[in-house]
């Protein structure tokens, strides 16, 4: 599909209008939509779907199971998981296969925005417009507007015209 030899795009990728790929990027099985852009040293797993006008940077490893909607911004060496218990054998000391586990699914709302170097653990979902920290590890839903980091990630406060400032915020003195 490219002519760029640094670039692994296999035939059953599905790429919208006007995407950019920067160089050393690795797609199969995946689809990303209209004028998203991904940076170098990004791999983007079968079965993952990237929205329209997605932003996602160097470095960055998008596994099967997760979808990402509209206009997302996704930080520098952000990592998403699929598996809960990965291992690399089974009971008798085989190697796993697909066959063996099960793919856990994430789902990243619109306009959510994702800082560099944090992991998103299967299973949850980061809410439309919701900021995560960069460095945070989130392990359970982020609510739509929240910002979340650490590790933990834990709610900090919302971006305006979402919830409440949570309320250990409030009581440290913190706020916009």
């Amino acid at each position: 599909m490219s002519e760029n030899a640094t670039l692994r795009i296999a035939p059953d990728v599905r790429l919208g209008r006007n995407v950019r790929l920067h160089a050393f990027v690795n797609l199969y099985g995946c689809e990303i939509g209209d004028e998203s852009r991904i940076g170098t040293f990004v791999e983007i797993q079968k079965g993952a779907r990237v929205g329209r006008r997605v932003k996602v940077s160097s470095h960055t490893f998008i596994c099967e199971g997760v979808t990402i909607e509209d206009e997302v911004f996704i930080g520098h060496g952000v990592m998403f998981t699929n598996d809960r218990y990965p291992r690399a054998t089974v009971g008798d000391g085989r190697p796993q296969t697909e066959a063996d586990w099960a793919c856990v699914p994430t789902l990243v709302r619109r306009g959510a925005s994702i800082g560099s170097n944090a992991t998103i653990v299967c299973g949850v979902t980061i809410g439309e417009r919701a900021i995560v920290g960069a460095g945070a590890v989130v392990t359970r839903d982020v609510p739509d507007g929240a910002i979340v980091a650490g590790v933990p990630a834990r709610v900090l406060r919302y971006v305006g015209g979402y919830g409440a400032v949570a309320p250990a915020v409030a009581h440290a003195g913190g706020g916009e």
